[in-house]
Order: C-alpha cells, then sequence, then structure tokens
C-alpha cells in the first residue's frame, strides 16, 4: 500500500515538471519572436490586399495564364504537325533516245550494263535504247534530232561530217579498230596481193570508201582491180554461200566464229595492219547543233558509261550473266566466246579525246585522195567534260 502511493507520488512530481518544462520552452520561443520582430506562434497573419491593375504593368493581366499558375507565359508552338507536309518536288528527269549501230552485240555492254544497275536513273535519265531497221538510218535519224545520240565508227564519222552532216564524237566505248579484212580460206588469198580479180562484198561506205582502199594502196591495187559487192549486211551468208570471196568491215571477233560454226574456214587480216591510221572502233555521236543546250545531261549519260565500263572491267564474272540477262538476245555461243577479248578492248575513259588521232585521220584521207582539204578536230570530236566554248 505504501508502495502503490509512492509511485502516484513520483508520477505526479513527473507530469507536473514535464508542464512546467513546456511552458518555459514556449515562453522562449514567443520571447525570441518578439525579439526579432516576428509575431508570436498562433497569431492570425494579415496579408495586405495587393491591387494588380494599379500596381502591374499595363497589359499585364490580359496575358494569357499557364493552367494552374496565375502568371504571364509565351503562346506554346504545337507539339504536332498540324497539316500535311508540303509535297518534295521530285528531281528533274532528262530523255535521251539512244540508237545502235547495229543489233544488240557485247561492243554495247556498258549501256546495257549502265540501265541494268540503274547508272542512267541515279543521275536523272531516262535512256530508251533503239535498234534500227537499218544501220544506215541512225546518223539520218541524229541529223535530223530524231534520237539524241547515235553509234558509229570513226572512220565514218569522218566522212558523213565530210558530207556536212551535223554530228560531232562525244565518247568512245571501243578505241581500238574492230574491223578486219575477212575472206574465205577456199578463196586461196593468203597476201593482199592475191585479191586481185577476187570478189570482195561489203556493207559499210567506210568499207568500201576508206578501208579497202587504204589496204590496196600498199599492194599497187585499186578497186578497180577487183569485184567490190555491195552484201547489204549479210556479210556472213555472202561467205558462206561463195557469193563472195571475202568481206571487208566484218567485226574479226565474232564473223570468224560464226562461219566456223557453219564449218566455213576463214583468215582475217586486221585493218590496221595493213595502211589504216589507229581509230576509235566504235564512237557515240551527236547533234553538234544542240550540243549545248544537251550537255548537261550527255556528260550524265557519259558518265555512267564510265562507271559502267569499270564495273565490268571489275567484274568479269557476273558481268556476262548481268549482260545476257539484261538483253537475252546476246546470249549465243559465238558472242560467249567473244566476251572475253571484246570485254578487253571497252574504254575505261569513254569522255576522253585523243584529238591526234582525229588530226592524223583527216591527214590519212587527204594523202590517200579520199578526201579534198582536212577538218578541223573541233569540228569532228569534242571533249564533252571540258566547258562549252
Amino acid at each position: 500500500m505504501l508502495s502503490l502511493r509512492r509511485s502516484l507520488l513520483v508520477s505526479g512530481y513527473l507530469l507536473l515538471g514535464g508542464s512546467l518544462l513546456i511552458a518555459t520552452l514556449a515562453s522562449g520561443q514567443s520571447s525570441a519572436s518578439e525579439e526579432h520582430g516576428f509575431p508570436p506562434l498562433q497569431t492570425d497573419v494579415m496579408v495586405p490586399d495587393l491591387n494588380v491593375t494599379e500596381t502591374a504593368p499595363a497589359g499585364y493581366a490580359t496575358l494569357p495564364s499557364g493552367p494552374a499558375v496565375d502568371t504571364p507565359s509565351r503562346p506554346i508552338a504545337p507539339a504536332i504537325v498540324q497539316g500535311p507536309p508540303e509535297p518534295i518536288a521530285p528531281p528533274p528527269v532528262d530523255h535521251l533516245r539512244v540508237s545502235l549501230d547495229w543489233y544488240p552485240s557485247p561492243r554495247h555492254a556498258a549501256l546495257y550494263v549502265a540501265q541494268a544497275r540503274d547508272m542512267f536513273r541515279h543521275r536523272g535519265l531516262r535512256v530508251e535504247i533503239a535498234t534500227p531497221a537499218d544501220p544506215e538510218v541512225p546518223a539520218k535519224l541524229l541529223a535530223d534530232s530524231r534520237v539524241d545520240l547515235a553509234l558509229t565508227r570513226q572512220p565514218l564519222l569522218h566522212l558523213l561530217v565530210d558530207d556536212g552532216l551535223p554530228l560531232i564524237r562525244v565518247a568512245s566505248l571501243v578505241s581500238v579498230p574492230l574491223d578486219a579484212l575477212i575472206v574465205s580460206r577456199e578463196s586461196g588469198i593468203e597476201s593482199l596481193p592475191q585479191l586481185e580479180g577476187k570478189r570482195i562484198g561489203h556493207a559499210d561506205r567506210d568499207g568500201e570508201q576508206l578501208l579497202l582502199p587504204a589496204m590496196l594502196a600498199g599492194s599497187k591495187l585499186t578497186l578497180d582491180d577487183l569485184d567490190t559487192p555491195n552484201v547489204h549486211y549479210r556479210l556472213e551468208e555472202a561467205v558462206r554461200e561463195g557469193r563472195v570471196d571475202g568481206v571487208i568491215g566484218g567485226n574479226r571477233h565474232l564473223l570468224p566464229r560464226s562461219l566456223a560454226n557453219d564449218g566455213t574456214a576463214t583468215r582475217s587480216f586486221p585493218i590496221e595492219d595493213h595502211g589504216v591510221p589507229l581509230h576509235d572502233g566504235l564512237i557515240l555521236v551527236a547533234n553538234r547543233e544542240e550540243l549545248r543546250q544537251r550537255r548537261d545531261a550527255i556528260q550524265r549519260f557519259i558518265a555512267a558509261l564510265e562507271e559502267a565500263t569499270a564495273w565490268i572491267l571489275e567484274h568479269p564474272r557476273d558481268s556476262w550473266p548481268l549482260l545476257v540477262a539484261t538483253e537475252p538476245t546476246l546470249d549465243t555461243p559465238v558472242n560467249r566466246d567473244a566476251w572475253p577479248e571484246i570485254r578487253a578492248r571497252l574504254t575505261q575513259s569513254p569522255g576522253a579525246l585523243s584529238q591526234g588521232r582525229y588530226h592524223a585521220f583527216e591527214r590519212f584521207l587527204e594523202d590517200q585522195g579520199l578526201a579534198e582539204g582536212q577538218h578541223e578536230v573541233s569540228r569532228l570530236a569534242v571533249d564533252i567534260s571540258t566547258p562549252a566554248p
């Protein structure tokens, strides 16, 4: 009983001490607040009523506010496009019409590879490759502005320019001669002097008027010493059927192989080994009178041919399958066998021009009495990469 009373007495002392301590702390805080100028705790604080319209700058109250803060803010740009974007105009595309010199051949490889690998399209070109019904037509179509470019040979170009046609060389696809005098072994012709009294057919004008006379000159023969019928581009048939002893202007890589497959053995005389100067075997010509306005498109066209030729030479195994897939008519045993030789003769820089070669051929024609006077090289050929005069 005594212990209980002592416990109650101790608890009372503790409660009384705690109350005195809390009162002392509260009194200290009040005096500290009054000392620093702050109102005592549990006192109502009066906030003065500010008149915004009287103290704020003009227009402050009318500015737009944010979603929860009554302060001015700037207009916010929309986070998404509120309308369709403006259409992007496609780049301009130039259309070029190109005529082959005759039916498709492996020597035209750069054209077909550039087409197959979109090298023309990547340069903003749409190229149309056409095969003529007659090999004499392309030059006439080009002179009449019905095509933009045409393929031919350098010797024929000299004749056409001499005739007054406004043609000019802009690129070379093959920079070495491709033609030859091809004779049947049954004819017994083993040297050029034995051509006397023989029948040598031709299909092209330059073959009869330029190549054959130049080859005969070294043997003291003229065209009057032999018969030169026009076989109308049926060179193979004329030799195989025995209607002629040989032909001038046949492709040395294709015609002998084709005749051999039919059982006709031949002998070839390369024209550059018998009096004809070195020349470009396959060239691209344009209309001189329209060259200025078509110059940019032709430059891009030739750049595509250069890229295509580089690809062909760097991919010898892949180039032939791509070529015949693009132009199936090329897939013949003769073309397939001749392809390595023709591929090796493709010009790596089609646009490059050897002015000396064209000047030398003009001088040759004059010396042989095949032309009167000489044309300036600038009238015959141009390096399309150089600035226009």
